[in-house]
C-alpha cells in the first residue's frame, strides 16, 4: 500500500471528512544514475554552502526567499503550516460540475482519498453516493507544497479521488497553432469518419496498450549485462518523396483496422456518403434513359415527317 502523502479532511459546506492522500498511480519507468564514464564511478550531487565553501547537511537546509540580490528571507516549514489559510489542512470544495465541462489539460495528476477512521466514513460514503448519483465532479482549492492549488474530485470505482488541476493562467493559449487553411473533400471528411468508427472501442480494456518503450531498454540492459552487442532498430524504408494519397490511405487504415479485429467483408462507405453517390448513380440512370427515350421519339418525328 503506497504511503500518506498529507493528511487533512474534506469540507464542503458543514460537512468535515477526515482523510488521508495516496498515490493513485505508479510509476515503473527504468531509471540511470549518472556514472563517471572511465571507470562508472557513481556521480553525486552534493549541496554547498557558497559563503562557507563547505557541503552542508539536510538538517542544515531550509527554504529561503530573494527579495533583492543582497536579501533573503528565510522561511520554516513551521510559518509554512500555520499560514492562515482554510485549504492549508483541508480540501475545501467550491462547486460542483458536469464532468464532462472539465477541460482535459486541466486535469494533472491522481491521488486516492481514503476516509481516516471511523468517524470519517459516514460522510466519506455520503460524498461518494452524491457525487455518483449526481453524475458531477467536485472543483475544491487545497494547499500543497507550498502553493494553493485547485482541483477536482471525482468517483473511481468505490474510492474518491483528487486531481490536481492547473489554474486558468496556467493554460497557454492555442490560437496562432492551427496550420492555413485547406481543402478537403467530403469524401476525406467521411473515409476519416469510418476509420475512426473502425478504431472505436467500448473500453481500454484489451487493447494491446503494453510500455514497449520499457520492454526494449530492458532488452538493452540486460544484451549490455551480458556483454552482447544491444539490439538495434529495424530499418526504414526510405521515404519516396511523393506526395500521400490521403484517400488511398484513409481506405488502407480502415481496412488495416477491420483485418485486426477480424472483420472481413466490403469497405462501407458511411451512409451519408453512401446516399450522396447512389444519388448520383440515380441521376446518371435518369439522365441516360431520358436521353433514350429522347432519341426515339425524335426518331418516331422525324420517320413520321
Amino acid at each position: 500500500m503506497p504511503h500518506t502523502v498529507w493528511l487533512g479532511a474534506i469540507s464542503f459546506g458543514l460537512v468535515t471528512i477526515p482523510i488521508r492522500v495516496t498515490a493513485a498511480t505508479e510509476d515503473h519507468s527504468i531509471r540511470f544514475h549518472q556514472v563517471h564514464l572511465e571507470d562508472m564511478g557513481r556521480v553525486r550531487v552534493r549541496k554547498y554552502c557558497e559563503i562557507e565553501d563547505r557541503e552542508v547537511s539536510q538538517g542544515e537546509i531550509g527554504k529561503g526567499y530573494e527579495v533583492s540580490k543582497d536579501t533573503i528571507v528565510p522561511v520554516s516549514d513551521d510559518e509554512l503550516a500555520d499560514m492562515p489559510l482554510p485549504t492549508a489542512k483541508a480540501i475545501e470544495i467550491a462547486a460542483f460540475v458536469p464532468y464532462e465541462s472539465i477541460d482535459p489539460i486541466r486535469i494533472g495528476s491522481g491521488y486516492y482519498l481514503e476516509a481516516d477512521g471511523a468517524v470519517a466514513a459516514k460522510p466519506y460514503v455520503l460524498l461518494r453516493k452524491a457525487l455518483e448519483r449526481s453524475s458531477k465532479a467536485a472543483v475544491a482549492k487545497f494547499a500543497w507544497h507550498g502553493r494553493e492549488r485547485l482541483g477536482l474530485l471525482r468517483i473511481r470505482d468505490d474510492a474518491i479521488v483528487l486531481h490536481a488541476m492547473r489554474w486558468d493562467d496556467e493554460i497557454r493559449d492555442p490560437s496562432g497553432l492551427a496550420p492555413e487553411p485547406v481543402d478537403l473533400s467530403d469524401d476525406e471528411i467521411a473515409e476519416a469518419q469510418l476509420l475512426i468508427e473502425r478504431m472505436t472501442f467500448d473500453d481500454l480494456s484489451g487493447l494491446d496498450l503494453a510500455d514497449r518503450y520499457t520492454d526494449a531498454l530492458a532488452d538493452v540492459i540486460e544484451a549490455k549485462r551480458e556483454g552482447k552487442a544491444p539490439p538495434g532498430a529495424p530499418e526504414e524504408p526510405e521515404p519516396q518523396g511523393r506526395v500521400v494519397d490521403l484517400m488511398a490511405a484513409l481506405q488502407e487504415s480502415v481496412a488495416r483496422a477491420q483485418a485486426s479485429r477480424g472483420e472481413g467483408g466490403v469497405h462501407e462507405m458511411p451512409a451519408k456518403q453512401a446516399g450522396k453517390k447512389a444519388g448520383r448513380k440515380t441521376t446518371a440512370k435518369k439522365t441516360a434513359a431520358t436521353k433514350k427515350a429522347g432519341g426515339k421519339t425524335a426518331g418516331k418525328s422525324r420517320r413520321s415527317g
